[in-house]
């Protein structure tokens, strides 16, 4: 795990190749196919043969959910496992791995209608506005979730306007974790702060100057609505305001920059509450980085065993 930029896809691919490992990729947005500048997904040419599962496989019209993710993220490594192989999960998404610590209650099928509504009155108004909403329908979801938040504050509005009960009051009743949840180990990068930045502006204007707003257009006009998930991810949201007149190009380059900061500053933060995290300081390119991921994964392999024991 770790913020976005910080390297997690090397570090994956080098640990799978010295342990005879499969990737089973956690990020929300890598899940989509045809969604590909902005997604930092590494080509099949660069992945050294390693074996890359759950990348590619959800039309972008559809929502495919954290706990549909947790489902399909277990039967996956119980294949890998089955095979002997080493289960290494590699992405940035922290509520996927918190669905699969944490099993989720069953929540209602998304309401497409009521989603596109949400998201037409949230690029209207704002993120906060649709935080307000939630805090007169559920304040007790409303003070877990930051404004900045939208998707999963959004979630939590058609959770009460659905079921016509709070998520708060639903998620609790929790099952115990399954044996799966527990043999979990967590790896997370944190590189230096002002190093990250950088990289993420960087790469922010090099997506965009690849075609970013192109691919935009061509997923608009083959039927992907904006307000899909697919396309309400990072760079994707904002070229969309572009291409409706809302953002100048630059405006649309920059606000992607502050969104992309903002949400590795999020990431940590979500990954600093999370309990049992072992943390490496810099990114996991290089190669003092790669060296102790190795020797802490080797001492887990040597206490626990590999083949479904790790």
């Amino acid at each position: 795990m770790g913020p976005t930029a910080s390297g997690k896809s090397a570090l994956g691919i080098e640990l799978a190749l010295r342990f005879g490992g499969e990737i089973v990729n956690c990020d929300s947005v890598q899940v989509y196919r045809e969604i590909e500048i902005a997604t930092a997904k590494v080509p099949v040419a660069e992945r050294r043969g390693v074996a890359h599962h759950l990348i590619d496989f959800v039309d972008p019209r559809e929502t495919y959910t954290a706990g549909a993710w947790a489902r399909d993220a277990a039967r996956v490594i119980g294949e890998i496992e089955a095979r002997g192989r080493l289960a290494l999960l590699v992405g940035g998404t922290g509520f996927y791995l918190r669905a699969l610590r944490e099993p989720f209650f069953e929540s209602p099928p998304t309401d497409e209608r009521l989603r596109a509504r949400l998201a037409r009155l949230r690029r209207a108004r704002g993120a906060e506005h649709l935080h307000q909403i939630l805090r007169r329908l559920d304040p007790r979801a409303a003070a877990r979730l930051h404004a900045r938040d939208w998707s999963r504050v959004q979630r939590a509005i058609e959770v009460r306007l659905q079921t016509k009960r709070p998520i708060s009051e639903q998620q609790p009743a929790r099952a115990e974790p399954p044996p799966l949840a527990r043999r979990l180990r967590v790896l997370a990068l944190e590189p230096t702060r002002g190093e990250l930045y950088r990289l993420i502006d960087a790469r922010t204007e090099a997506h965009f100057r690849a075609g970013l707003v192109a691919e935009v257009r061509e997923l608009l006009a083959r039927g992907v609505p904006a307000e899909t998930s697919a396309l309400g991810a990072h760079g994707y949201r904002r070229a969309v305001e572009f291409l409706r007149g809302g953002r100048t190009f630059e405006s649309a380059v920059e606000q992607t920059q502050r969104d992309v900061r903002h949400y590795a500053k999020r990431q940590l933060t979500w990954l600093r509450r999370e309990p049992d995290v072992e943390w490496l300081d810099g990114f996991g390119d290089g190669e003092e980085v790669q060296e102790r991921a190795a020797r802490r994964v080797a001492e887990l392999i040597g206490e626990f065993g590999a083949g479904g024991e790790v």
